[in-house]
């Protein structure tokens, strides 16, 4: 570690500063950072400091211990019944929340993901603008087995792989490993274990060296136009490039 990186240690969170690069592990190693409520929480509070923070400009997520995250906590779900239908409701909007925010965040961030990414794992990972993986990676939506919906994660992966195979993974419990999720496009880089977090703080790195008014505008634009009709993606393009034009710094 160098005079620049400083690390901060939680319960359930680890956060590292690389100089502009923030890393944000989860830290349930002995569940493979199963999310209960509480590291949802903290993962939310730490994504949003990082977001809010001047001297961060990217983001790396990843996990500790040989996964990145199988998912839900099953365990938590016992006092989730319609008896409690507050809470069902405030774990469903916590869960949502989490998971729409990494492309709502105005700094990008990649995913490093080794071992399980299950289920919510799985939509965090692919949810991050970009994806590091490695060859023991197993990727898929297991909740029909255990009498569960993929509710919430539904919606990135219909938004992201073809619609036959998205119905398989939920359906079926399909499990992709790095060399699919490669020649899907849903990983930009598969990597050695070792060198995973490196291939992450690479990209990462190169993101925070372009004017970070440019990047939260080229990130914000390219999440916008993708649910746009072809001629208001253009519109929004075009008043983009005015306002950019106009910007010094």
């Amino acid at each position: 570690m160098t005079s620049e990186e400083t690390i901060v240690r939680q319960e359930v969170v680890l956060r590292e500063d690389h100089g502009p690069v923030r890393v944000i592990r989860l830290n349930r190693p002995e569940k493979h950072n199963a999310l209960d409520t509480e590291l949802t929480t903290a993962l939310l509070d730490e994504l949003l400091a990082a977001d809010a923070s001047d001297s961060v400009r990217a983001v790396v997520l990843a996990g500790e211990g040989r996964s990145f995250c199988a998912g839900a906590d099953l365990t938590e779900f016992a006092g989730l019944t319609p008896d409690h239908q507050d809470a069902v409701v405030r774990r469903a909007d916590l869960t949502a929340r989490t998971q729409l925010l990494p492309q709502r965040l105005s700094k990008p961030i990649v995913s490093v993901v080794w071992g399980a990414a299950l289920g919510g794992g799985a939509g965090l990972a692919i949810g991050c603008d970009m994806m590091v993986v490695t060859e023991d990676v197993k990727f898929g939506y297991p909740e029909l087995k255990h009498s569960l919906v993929p509710a919430i994660v539904m919606t990135g992966l219909q938004r992201q792989i073809g619609r036959k195979l998205a119905f398989e993974m939920i359906s079926h419990g399909k499990l992709l490993g790095a060399a699919d999720l490669v020649r899907l496009g849903l990983a930009n880089r598969c990597v050695a274990r070792d060198d995973a977090l490196g291939a992450g703080l690479e990209i990462a790195v190169k993101w925070s060296e372009p004017s970070p008014v440019a990047m939260t505008a080229t990130k914000d634009l390219f999440y916008r136009v993708a649910d746009l009709p072809v001629d208001q993606a253009m519109r929004a393009g075009r008043d983009v490039n005015a306002i950019m034009r106009g910007f010094r710094g």
